[in-house]
């Protein structure tokens, strides 16, 4: 089993991660995992565990998880907003079809003000490539 470990394992935190390096060649043949970094992946900083100097593999192996979680990251982000425009489509149908007038009543406004919040960003940005268009 050991010889399929990876030699570096990212915990994944809300934004980043704190990296170990994973290591199965000691005495005992356990698995052994000694953080070496943390990663902010939104500002792109890697900050080294403690008293560590991170070699050129440690920073390209990091270089590599970090463009890799940040791909990653763009594609949930645009799957969600396929999921909202599923859900939009779904909200229609059920308020056509199987709304009651308490719940209509419960989440109109909230709806509404959603949606003109929504529509008034697409259109000004639309509106906007199209100005960087021309």
């Amino acid at each position: 089993m050991s010889a399929d470990l990876p030699d570096y394992y990212f915990r994944v935190r809300e934004n980043g991660a704190a990296v170990f390096r994973v290591d199965t060649e000691n005495r005992q043949r356990r698995i052994e995992m000694d953080q070496i970094a943390v990663i902010n992946i939104k500002n792109g900083e890697v900050k080294p565990h403690g008293d560590r100097e991170l070699s050129k593999a440690d920073i390209a192996r990091i270089e590599d998880w970090m463009a890799q979680r940040s791909a990653l990251l763009a594609q949930r982000d645009i799957d969600d907003i396929h999921r909202a425009v599923d859900y939009l489509n779904i909200t229609t149908q059920w308020v056509q079809s199987k709304a009651s007038d308490e719940q209509l009543e419960d989440v109109t406004d909230a709806l509404l003000l959603a949606m003109h919040d929504l529509r008034s960003v697409l259109v000004r940005k639309k509106a906007d490539r199209l100005l960087d268009k021309s």
